[in-house]
């Protein structure tokens, strides 16, 4: 009998959930909207999908599951994308209503496990992924395997501090990210923060799909704000590689689409490592929006918790 897996990416906005054969080959996908007010019916809802999933299959799959924000050991959530999941602990609630195993994970190191493995970063032994889009956050793979940890924050890089030497040569606010904590890089290096940089060197408030339009007219703003953009992902990538010392970084997200900033990342990176080290080879994700759900399906299928 062919065993199958099935992933769930949960985000603020849709729950993507796929089945996946023995050879992780996708066999069925489908979309419904995601509740993020009501508990009980967010729970109602992942459970409906599974029993979906095991109705087209004719099986009760393995389960994985990737959802935005942290996830402790025991399941316990804590995400701003899905309010009502905060202080909740889902892995036991749906294992309780599924009557067997889950496994549940942080959606961008579902992202990385996806890209170490057999994607993008299946040639290198130390690979960081890093999703650069709404936020910033990623995840260290070792031989295919994700780091394991005991807090579930490793590879919330986005929650950096902007170093002192940026701010001032930038002369940038120091902004109160969404988390709590003040002068965090994902305030500058994400979507919302492409749009705050513009602002500030241009004084006009547009979105980073219109700034992507305008650097590609050559706009001086846009080119300002991209040098700016580059310096910091830089630096803060490069500390990445001083920490941790990945063979690769495997960009995803709606900004890693940008051809400028995926050519432009290994000068910047260089810029700030130590003089005669080389920065590590940035790739783009082989896999793209599915990477998310693949990631969810290895969890399930090799209960590759960490």
């Amino acid at each position: 009998m062919t065993m199958l897996t099935y992933g769930l990416d949960i985000g603020g906005t849709k729950i993507e959930t796929a089945i996946f054969n023995e050879n992780l080959e996708q066999v069925d996908c489908w979309r419904v909207k995601t509740p993020v007010n009501d508990y009980q019916q967010f729970l109602s809802t992942v459970i409906a999908q599974i029993e979906a999933a095991d109705a087209k299959s004719h099986s009760k799959g393995s389960i994985g599951i990737g959802m935005p924000g942290l996830i402790d050991h025991q399941g316990k959530v804590l995400s701003a994308n899905i309010p009502c999941a905060t202080g909740k602990l889902i892995k036991p609630d749906l294992e309780l209503a599924l009557k067997r195993s889950v496994v549940i994970h942080n959606d961008t190191r579902c992202f990385a496990l996806s890209e170490a493995w057999h994607g993008a970063g299946q040639d290198f032994s130390r690979v960081f992924c890093a999703i650069i889009g709404t936020g910033a956050a990623g995840g260290m793979c070792v031989d295919g395997k994700l780091q394991k940890t005991q807090l579930g924050v490793a590879g919330e890089y986005g929650h950096l501090p902007l170093s002192a030497v940026l701010q001032q040569k930038y002369k940038l606010p120091v902004l109160q990210c969404g988390c709590g904590l003040m002068g965090c890089v994902e305030s500058y290096i994400s979507g919302p923060g492409i749009s705050k940089l513009y602002q500030h060197f241009a004084n006009e408030q547009i979105s980073a799909k219109e700034w992507h339009l305008r650097l590609v007219q050559g706009e001086h703003y846009a080119q300002v704000v991209l040098s700016c953009y580059l310096d910091i992902l830089g630096e803060v990538f490069a500390t990445l590689v001083k920490l941790m010392e990945p063979e690769a970084i495997v960009l995803g997200g709606g900004l890693s689409l940008v051809d400028a900033i995926v050519d432009g990342l290994p000068e910047y990176i260089a810029r700030h490592m130590f003089p005669g080290f080389q920065s590590p080879k940035v790739l783009r994700a082989k896999y793209g929006d599915s990477s998310g759900v693949r990631g969810a399906a290895i969890l399930g299928a090799n209960h590759a918790i960490c």
